[in-house]
């Protein structure tokens, strides 16, 4: 779909707002900061993305390169996760921290981003753990210390959150290594920092382990960010899906979380109603 055509059918239902216009403001209950990943809608700019999520009450975008925040700035919001760096010829989510071999390229790139989060004034940036390719988990934990540990001390300077992402290796990233939350608690042990955590994605684990909501309660303190998706499927977040996300995202508000939720779905109807209906499931 075109993007002026998405746009205008995103809009559709909003009493003939145009994206220039306003959006009817969603008002808020305040228990909750909302977020929206852009990759999710390729058809819209950062810019257009940005003047719809004002007006539906979310406070950030995020999955952006630094070149992209700047906009950010022009509408008062915040990237609750930025992207972490990534070398010419190698993969954000398969080239990570469990191989040696990429510390010569992560430290210092992600030492440099550590610095540029901070100087914008954000707290977070996301960081992956890379593929097993035939390394057991055990000394994959140790690798990612080895390598995490050298720049750990940096994010604690600045004040910013490492935020390694939990994702599915059985149907979405096969041979992921940080593919179940115990493996992503034991490193955060390891690491010891309240500047290293966990970005919990909650359809991610609901592939790899179920069990969401004892989960959450367990394990929290290790959280520092969640991302939502439909299963399966990884699409809108309403009863088209298994999971019940008011009750999850109140059970996240239990434990006293005051970060960020962000919505990570692929929208397969009209985007930005579907976003919209969204966020009001998890303004709890």
């Amino acid at each position: 779909m075109k993007r002026r055509s998405f746009i205008e059918t995103g809009l559709t239902g909003f009493a003939g707002a145009s994206l220039l216009g306003t959006l009817p403001v969603n008002h808020m209950k305040g228990r909750v900061n909302h977020s929206v990943c852009k990759w999710c809608y390729p058809d819209l700019s950062v810019d257009e993305l940005a003047q719809a999520a004002v007006t539906m009450g979310l406070t950030s975008i995020e999955l952006l390169d630094i070149h992209e925040w700047p906009v950010l700035e022009k509408y008062g919001l915040t990237c609750a996760m930025p992207f972490g760096p990534v070398a010419e010829g190698k993969d954000r989510l398969t080239d990570g921290f469990n191989e040696p071999a990429n510390h010569e390229w992560l430290v210092p790139m992600y030492t440099e981003r550590i610095r540029e989060v901070a100087e914008a004034g954000y707290e977070q940036v996301i960081c992956f753990s890379g593929n097993r390719r035939g390394m057991d988990d055990a000394k994959g934990l140790e690798n990612c210390i080895q390598g995490l540990e050298k720049i750990i001390p940096v994010a604690e300077e600045h004040g910013v959150i490492l935020c390694m992402e939990l994702l599915n290796s059985k149907v979405s990233h096969p041979d992921y290594m940080c593919d179940h939350t115990a493996w992503g608690v034991e490193l955060c042990k390891q690491m010891d920092s309240e500047h290293f955590k966990l970005l919990y994605d909650i359809y991610h684990m609901q592939i790899m382990e179920g069990d969401v909501i004892r989960t959450i309660r367990d394990y929290h303190p290790y959280i520092g960010h969640y991302h939502t998706g439909g299963n399966p499927g990884r699409n809108e977040i309403d009863a088209s899906q298994e999971l019940n996300y008011p009750a999850i995202v109140r059970a996240i508000v239990e434990t006293g979380y005051t970060g960020f939720v962000g919505q990570e779905f692929i929208p397969t109807r009209t985007p930005l109603i579907s976003l919209r209906e969204a966020v009001r499931l998890c303004d709890v």
